[in-house]
């Protein structure tokens, strides 16, 4: 008996994309029993929309599906054209959402069981070769009583897709997209969010786990552009922010040192700097060549410290 030559593109999986009518953000999720997933099923563009491609579906689907969404075709009448021009598209699933929230999602006769999607206002939910046909039911479900940023209800989907079996192989890869909703002249600006977890005996978990890390880099980000503003006000609250968010950070960490030795707590400074230090001597050496270079400030008594904790 041979196998369909299918096989070599066949990404059981489930996936989310959505919209947020608040901010106007666009997002896809995913998660696989497939090595890096996030490298085949997610597609995205700020200001234009996000598809997600998967089952025997062609990657073709992503790029070509954008690029009708980028031309102001709806997202129905784009489907539409893409499946017309594919003859394997009842093995097909495959979903696309624009910037005002309008959604067309594609689930193939010949998708292997548990397979189906589920469409509301905004959002879509989509899966192939689950446990059961409770899993998407459960994705939407948690999308829509979920809180926070888009970022945060796309990871809860997820997260319920797992309580509800998931995919019947088991887990590998997932991976997590949102863009800005206005369209810039270079569109990989507006990538707020875009991460992989390749291969991983929780991917879910650890895509969270980098979903936690990105806000605190953008917090980070804020902060020091606060900085650099002299906006004290905003920036104190901010770095308190950054290491709620990840207190594990290094960058962050050093951050906070640096402030501490500008409050006049400059044993506490110390101790931080050593501890990081400790951790990584290389950023003692790294630190100083910023002082150098202008980029962090070049008080002679902070690099007085940082020489001391070395």
């Amino acid at each position: 008996m041979k196998c369909r030559s299918y096989l070599d593109r066949l990404i059981a999986t489930y996936s989310i994309v959505a919209h947020d009518a608040v901010t106007g953000q666009m997002g896809v999720a995913v998660q696989s029993c497939y090595f890096s997933v996030g490298t085949a099923v997610p597609w995205g563009e700020a200001g234009v929309g996000v598809v997600a491609t998967q089952a025997f579906a062609s990657a073709d689907y992503g790029p070509e599906g954008l690029a009708l969404l980028r031309d102001g075709v709806a997202p129905y009448d784009a489907l539409a054209r893409l499946l017309e021009s594919d003859p394997s598209r009842e093995l097909a699933q495959v979903a696309l959402l624009d910037t005002r929230g309008r959604v067309a999602t594609h689930t193939g006769a010949g998708c292997i069981g548990s397979a189906g999607h589920l469409a509301a206002d905004g959002v879509s939910v989509q899966a192939n070769m689950m446990t059961d046909d409770t899993v998407w039911p459960a994705m939407l479900d948690a999308y829509q009583r979920g809180e926070g940023d888009l970022a945060a209800r796309l990871l809860a989907a997820l997260e319920a897709a797992e309580r509800a079996g998931g995919d019947i192989r088991g887990r590998q890869s997932s991976a997590l997209l949102v863009v800005a909703g206005e369209r810039t002249s270079k569109p990989w600006h507006g990538r707020l969010f875009d991460l992989r977890v390749e291969d991983h005996p929780a991917p879910v978990t650890e895509i969270a786990r980098l979903a936690r890390l990105r806000r605190a880099q953008i917090t980070h980000g804020r902060f020091l552009r606060a900085v650099r503003a002299e906006r004290m006000d905003q920036a104190v609250p901010l770095l308190e922010e950054a290491l709620r968010l990840a207190p594990e950070w290094d960058e962050v960490q050093l951050s906070a040192a640096i402030g501490l030795y500008f409050q006049g707590r400059h044993d506490v400074a110390r101790s931080v700097f050593r501890e990081i230090f400790a951790r990584k001597p290389g950023l003692a050496e790294w630190l100083t060549r910023m002082a150098d270079a202008e980029m962090v400030p070049a008080d002679p008594g902070l690099l007085q410290i940082v020489a001391s904790a070395r």
